[in-house]
């Protein structure tokens, strides 16, 4: 019933750890440890804060990806390759990453800058420019925050959390004698 463990007939490498099962490497440890040098501005990334979301799904364009078209996503995106075309997150976060290229207009509920993103942005929540990134074009958002390093060349317009977009005029109550068949 019991079964005694055979002993790997291999001698194991000294640089991977004795209760490693066979078939992991450390290099896939060392990526996740390699993501978590980069500050941590996702909410999820403290489980323990109140009200932050406990999964989030990422989607990703790798660095060695170049796309031209339209990005329309309903996830959390990172890029870290080339795209030409408007991008779409309404609703999440968009992180260009380190080797990031964006010519696009950007949407989202959040966008993170370790890249560089060319053309306008509009995002409902924040927009956060790290030490070596870069915006050219103008940014619509309620916060933001520019790091020392980075690079922004455009037109900033703030809005009021909770209000509407200065764009979009807002409507006035109709008086009561102005209903339809009141004559």
């Amino acid at each position: 019933m019991w079964m005694k463990q055979q002993t790997p007939s291999q001698p194991q490498s000294q640089g991977q750890p004795q209760s490693q099962p066979p078939g992991l490497s450390t290099s896939s440890f060392q990526r996740s440890s390699e993501r978590s040098s980069e500050p941590a501005s996702d909410p999820g990334a403290f489980p323990g804060r109140p009200g932050a979301p406990g999964v989030r799904s990422l989607a990703c364009i790798g660095a060695s990806l170049e796309i031209k078209g339209r990005i329309n996503a309903e996830e959390d995106l990172q890029i870290d390759g080339k795209v030409e075309g408007p991008v779409s997150v309404r609703g999440h976060r968009l992180t260009v990453g380190r080797s990031g290229q964006l010519n696009s207009e950007v949407t989202a509920r959040e966008l993170v800058v370790f890249g560089k993103v060319t053309g306008n942005v509009n995002a409902t929540d924040r927009v956060e420019i790290k030490k070596d990134g870069g915006v050219i074009g103008d940014i619509q958002t309620t916060r933001i925050s520019i790091e020392d390093g980075a690079i922004f060349k455009g037109r900033i317009e703030i809005d009021r959390p909770g209000s509407k977009p200065a764009s979009v005029p807002a409507l006035k109550p109709e008086p009561a004698g102005a209903l339809v068949g009141a004559d």
